[in-house]
């Protein structure tokens, strides 16, 4: 990590961290080999006690996570990393069923994996979550809907005074209903939206939206999102 400056950049890949927390040697060192040859820095941990220390120590813009991991799950560690920090986490699960436990859960990850998978899918999905998680579009962008204001320029969202602790996913789902309130927006619009790399079902939504809602509840905007039985999600003009 020689010569870095502290200083994320949205033009060179060669700036963006990534941390890979996996077990099996082959895997980790396959997924590191790839995103090396693509000019992203990277540090491999094989369990999750260790994925967490160094979570703190390297700062990472991302991190590939798997679920089976000795001394500490990779639910428990994305739990933890969860409590204080947004950054994007691709799950990699060997059933899919671990899926379902992650959804059921709502811990907040931002895409699932399932093993066997092809590195450079793999790669292609990291590449399309940075790059957008990067977008300078629409920097001036600025919603108020009620007491919620959300800086799409510092890609925040606050309820009154208080900050709003989300998730890349979760900002974007509430930035993308907030820009046409009172109008339904489907599943699958909101999964494109939020997720466009992902293999994701669009149960998936239900989870983030899920956890987007207890947030805004919790700040004080509460019943904001509306369900709008077999089609989506609507924002309220007044809840």
């Amino acid at each position: 990590m020689e010569g870095f400056t502290g200083e994320k950049s949205f033009t060179m890949q060669t700036m963006q961290k990534i941390l890979i927390v996996e077990d099996e040697q082959t895997i980790a060192e396959t997924v590191e080999l790839f995103l090396k040859k693509e000019g992203y820095q990277t540090e491999r941990a094989a369990n999750g006690k260790r994925g967490l220390e160094l979570w703190r120590a390297f700062a990472p813009d991302l991190i590939i996570l798997d679920i089976g991991l000795p001394e500490l799950d990779g639910l428990e560690v994305l739990k933890t990393i969860r409590n204080t920090d947004s950054v994007p986490i691709v799950m990699l699960t060997a059933r899919s069923e671990e899926i379902d436990q992650v959804l059921g859960l709502g811990l907040g990850a931002d895409n699932y994996i399932t093993k066997p998978f092809s590195p450079r899918v793999l790669v292609a999905h990291i590449q399309a979550m940075l790059k957008r998680n990067n977008q300078e579009e629409d920097t001036q962008d600025v919603i108020r809907i009620e007491n919620i204001e959300i800086n799409n320029y510092e890609m925040t969202a606050r309820v009154s005074d208080t900050e709003l602790n989300l998730t890349p996913t979760e900002y974007k789902l509430l930035h993308h209903l907030a820009k046409t309130p009172g109008r339904v927006i489907s599943r699958w619009e909101l999964l494109e939206v939020s997720m466009p790399e992902s293999d994701a079902l669009e149960r998936v939504v239900d989870t983030h939206v899920k956890n987007l809602r207890q947030k805004l509840d919790e700040a004080g905007a509460k019943d904001i999102i509306s369900t709008v039985w077999g089609t989506g999600y609507k924002l309220n003009l007044s809840a």
